[in-house]
């Protein structure tokens, strides 16, 4: 998937078949959208693209101010959507001045102008313009003029996605990780930069890695403890250009080196969200007990997969039954996992 941020400088598409939307989560729903923007521009021959806005629209539209929770982040989306098989991704700059387009000026210098779409693929409520004018009529009536087709998604469809993106919210922010990830269609995940913590963990048995979440508006699960597996972007990132670097030919295997940087990739462990109330803790903390792992990773980047729930963060009477319900912890988190 190529991913343009400069609409100057895109690339003529061949018939482009055209959708546009947020696609926080890329969720099955989502998933659903793509497969039929992907069957629509295999019957012409085309490429798919699809146009999204950073910053999210709500930011600029005042009249949805409030807290604003994302499942993915810019980056996050970028991967998701290049691991569905799309073509292009169009990260569009939204702006007060862009709102303000008039439903015409947005197909007209808008969609025409950069994309001049052969197919364009939305929802049966689409609305876009200034003050949401635009709407599928407006579209269809248009693109007789400017010669593009309008493939209408189904309210049936469309209904599924905006209920399942809502209950994915919710049921992150309730801990209900196992809901969560059923809708998502994969293991909710986040990241963060490893900082240094007050090392207690490391003098009862479970040291933890404590994450600062970079991306104020990602959506953390609720407090609690959960089974997860993690990795390591730095080291990802270095095995990848280990292997680019590897000339080792269609029929032989990577080399032992590689094959175990790889095995390190993937690591299980346990998480704990919340304020550690056994030893008198203030503030909300993420730290993740990564099982059988002693490397020294302050200051890299851990991407956590969340995939079960263990319990709710309690008080204990001191840290001897702390240890014992963590031992608990990593027993069944181990067990869990053992089983994806």
């Amino acid at each position: 998937m190529i991913v343009h941020h400069d609409l100057a400088h895109l690339p003529k598409f061949k018939n482009a078949v055209v959708t546009i939307g947020t696609f926080d989560g890329v969720h099955a729903g989502h998933q659903q959208i793509l497969a039929q923007l992907k069957q629509e521009a295999a019957a012409v021959g085309g490429e798919t693209v699809i146009i999204t806005f950073h910053p999210h629209p709500r930011k600029v539209v005042k009249s949805h101010a409030g807290n604003l929770w994302l499942l993915n982040t810019l980056d996050e989306k970028i991967d998701l959507l290049k691991a569905a098989g799309i073509d292009h991704l169009v990260v569009v700059p939204f702006t007060p001045a862009f709102s303000q387009l008039s439903a015409e000026d947005y197909v007209q210098n808008f969609l025409v102008k950069y994309f001049l779409p052969h197919t364009l693929v939305i929802g049966y409520d689409h609305r876009f313009g200034h003050d949401r004018t635009g709407n599928f009529k407006l579209l269809e009536s248009l693109g007789v003029h400017f010669n593009f087709k309008v493939k209408e998604i189904s309210e049936q469809l469309i209904t599924n996605v905006t209920v399942s993106s809502t209950r994915i919210r919710q049921a992150i922010l309730q801990g209900k990780i196992n809901e969560a990830n059923a809708y998502l269609g994969y293991a909710y995940f986040f990241e963060g930069k490893i900082i240094e913590g007050n090392k207690l963990g490391r003098t009862i048995g479970f040291p933890t890695a404590n994450i600062a979440v970079n991306h104020t508006e990602k959506l953390i699960p609720g407090n609690g403890v959960y089974a997860v597996e993690a990795t390591v972007r730095e080291f990802m990132i270095e095995n990848k250009t280990l292997i680019e670097k590897v000339d080792n030919g269609p029929n032989k295997p990577l080399p032992v080196e590689l094959l175990k940087v790889n095995a390190q990739k993937l690591l299980k462990g346990m998480m704990n969200i919340g304020t550690r109330p056994t030893v008198d803790g203030t503030k909300t903390v993420i730290e993740v007990n990564i099982f059988d792992f002693d490397a020294d990773i302050y200051g890299k980047t851990l991407r956590v997969l969340v995939h079960y729930r263990l319990r709710d963060e309690v008080k204990f009477t001191g840290l001897d039954a702390l240890k014992t319900q963590l031992a608990n912890d990593r027993k069944s988190a181990k067990s869990l996992l053992q089983n994806l």
